[in-house]
């Protein structure tokens, strides 16, 4: 049976190498993604794991004192369309909101419409579209997590 763990900051060395190497096989840039981590403040690190194994993850970083940025995140081919992603995706923006932070923002490429999709399908909104220095068409999507009054909210 799967289970969820997190961690604010890095976590441990099984666990990250499990998270890189699933990343490895997903984006193929995991040294990358360890340079530029070590420079993002409030990282957390959402898992799933079964067996030993890292079988998804999602990964973000705070923007502002109440904006989080939902970065990277995966799940092993052999585990999509089992839910993993929405799971993932809300254990995130629970422990976001929790942690006092108003607003979730992604960016994502047609070429991942499956995530596409899934943020729109968990209220997010498409805000901006634009062309990255590479020339790669991108799509900015924002989500709120707290209303005036304090309580959760899925759409901005």
């Amino acid at each position: 049976m799967p289970h969820v763990q997190y961690f604010w900051g890095f976590p441990d060395e099984t666990t990250m190498d499990g998270i890189l190497q699933l990343h490895n096989s997903i984006f193929e840039n995991a040294d990358e993604l360890l340079e530029k981590a070590s420079k993002r403040p409030k990282l957390l690190f959402v898992t799933v794991i079964e067996q030993d194994k890292v079988v998804g993850y999602k990964i973000g970083y705070e923007l502002s004192a109440d904006r989080y940025y939902s970065w990277y995140g995966g799940v092993r081919e052999e585990y999509r369309g089992k839910g993993i992603a929405t799971i993932l995706m809300e254990h995130q923006h629970r422990l976001v909101r929790e942690a006092g932070y108003a607003t979730i923002e992604t960016k994502t490429r047609n070429k991942w419409r499956s995530m596409l999709i899934l943020n729109l399908k968990h209220g997010f909104d498409i805000t901006e579209t634009f062309y990255d220095d590479d020339g790669i068409h991108r799509i900015t999507l924002v989500k709120g997590l707290i209303d005036k009054k304090g309580s959760e909210m899925s759409w901005i």
